[in-house]
């Protein structure tokens, strides 16, 4: 892993696989999380880093009224214009890493989870990890969550879901998988049973190494 000394799993999953839980039980466990979605709000908040040059670069139409990010107008410019989506991804990117370096680098934790939604899809985050992990369920039950916690239409989902990797992908290319299609009870015992796991590596010194690396969905 380079770039940070600690023992490090990288935790994604798609849209509504219910990544921020499984984070929330391994936190409980004692595991540093470091989420690039908690980064990216933090940096998109009233008086973040990031909104001065996403106003030069959009415009006022994507600013509330408080200084935030309207996330409702960005989506909808980025989802229809890849351009803009690459401008940015170019103000954000570079800061949700460096924020996120320094926040693996602090943590107290045996180890760390690094959040990161496009883990495959994105570079940048995969050199930084050991293992990574992948939070898996049916797609109707992403679709279903989803909806069910946001104001967002089936379309709007299943055009987010279509940005990342099938599931059948991102699943052959994790080094491990948690099944998130069942009730709490039995996500608490899957994620206990790779917290031994990860331990069990830190002990040993041994774990198998991730030969993951960056896939475009496009392609």
């Amino acid at each position: 892993m380079a770039g940070c000394k600690r023992f490090v799993v990288g935790l994604t999953g798609g849209i509504g696989s219910g990544k921020s839980a499984v984070a929330e039980r391994f936190a409980e466990l004692g595991a540093d999380i470091v989420d690039t979605d908690a980064i990216a709000h933090v940096l998109t908040g009233p008086g973040g880093a990031a909104m001065p040059a996403i106003a030069e670069a959009f415009g006022a139409g994507v600013v509330a009224a408080d200084g935030r990010l309207d996330r409702a107008a960005m989506r909808e410019r980025v989802f229809s214009d890849a351009a803009a989506r690459a401008r940015l991804e170019a103000i954000l990117h570079p800061l949700i890493r460096e924020e996120a370096l320094r926040q693996l680098e602090s943590g107290q934790g045996a180890y760390a989870l690094l959040a990161v939604p496009l883990l495959f899809e994105k570079g940048g985050y995969l050199e930084l990890v050991d293992r990574t992990l992948v939070i898996d369920c049916p797609e109707e039950t992403q679709l279903t969550r989803v909806m069910a916690r946001s104001a967002l239409s089936a379309e709007a989902v299943r055009a987010i879901m279509a940005a990342q990797l099938p599931r059948s992908e991102r699943t052959a290319r994790a080094d491990d998988v948690i099944d998130n299609s069942g009730g709490l009870d039995k996500l608490a015992l899957q994620v206990a049973a790779k917290h031994r796991y990860y331990l069990a590596c830190l002990a040993r010194a041994d774990c198998p190494p991730s030969t993951t690396a960056p896939t475009d969905p496009a392609q």
